[in-house]
């Protein structure tokens, strides 16, 4: 369960669970801002009891942000009902995965794969402004629940960008639009958070004392990043995007390369 925080423990992490949820439903990566302070504000705290804290409290924010999205936006659930137990299970398996292999190879690769969706997002300025969906019936299923399980498993395996991946692939390969595309990873991100936080809570790892607390604050920072997007559109989350997938570039490649 783990000990109660000082007041001024508690409020660090439970405002920057607030924030979390504000970027995590515009755009993903809510991550970025959550677990560093969690690692920051428990730096003698196991791991797993952190990143089981962090899920625990942002499966809340993003399942509330799916739901709201999806009173506003026209979403293909046919295609993405699928997905999301694709997404499940990969989650399922990625975490059993990190178990027996290290993620060390895929730590140091990623802030290159971000740069390159970076460049790829900034060369192609049209990218994401317009809803055209390339697919559709049979065909958009399989590929949603083919980006389902891809990175279902590497959230479950690694994580970090998961929603911000989401987002891209949507756009990229089923030609959503960013807003679309947003709404569209929260139903998948949500299931792969989900997935996760079963096999943390199983294990003990999770402090539900501090996750409930951080929940309310991401739900409420969800609200508000959630009418933002939907009041600014498409354009306002591309641009979100691009200053999000900035920052993970820098933190992931401090992590992977410049950490002692």
């Amino acid at each position: 369960m783990g000990p109660p925080p000082p007041m001024l423990e508690l409020f660090t992490v439970t405002l920057a669970s607030l924030f979390a949820g504000f970027i995590d439903a515009i755009v993903g990566g809510g991550g970025l801002i959550l677990i560093p302070a969690l690692f920051s504000v428990f730096p003698t705290a196991p791991p797993p009891a952190l990143l089981g804290t962090n899920k625990g409290a942002a499966i809340w924010g993003t399942a509330w942000s799916s739901v709201q999205f999806s009173r506003r936006v026209q979403l293909p659930w046919g295609a993405l009902a699928p997905a999301a137990v694709a997404a499940l299970a990969g989650g399922l398996a990625g975490a059993w995965a990190v178990t027996q292999v290290s993620p060390h190879g895929l730590r140091r690769a990623l802030p290159f794969i971000l740069l390159a969706v970076l460049l790829y997002t900034l060369a192609r300025k049209d990218l994401g402004r317009t809803h055209a969906p390339q697919h559709v019936g049979v065909r958009q299923a399989a590929l949603a629940s083919g980006i389902g399980v891809v990175l279902g498993f590497y959230d479950g395996f690694f994580g970090p960008g998961t929603g911000s991946f989401f987002v891209f692939l949507f756009v990229r390969l089923l030609g959503f639009d960013f807003l679309h595309a947003s709404a569209s990873a929260k139903l998948l991100n949500s299931a792969t958070n989900f997935a996760s936080l079963v096999l943390f809570a199983l294990k003990g790892h999770v402090w539900w004392h501090i996750a409930l607390v951080m929940a309310l604050a991401n739900v409420l920072g969800s609200l508000l990043g959630t009418r933002l997007a939907l009041k600014h559109g498409a354009g306002f989350v591309r641009g979100v995007f691009i200053v999000v997938v900035g920052a993970l570039i820098v933190k992931t490649g401090y992590d992977a390369f410049l950490r002692s």
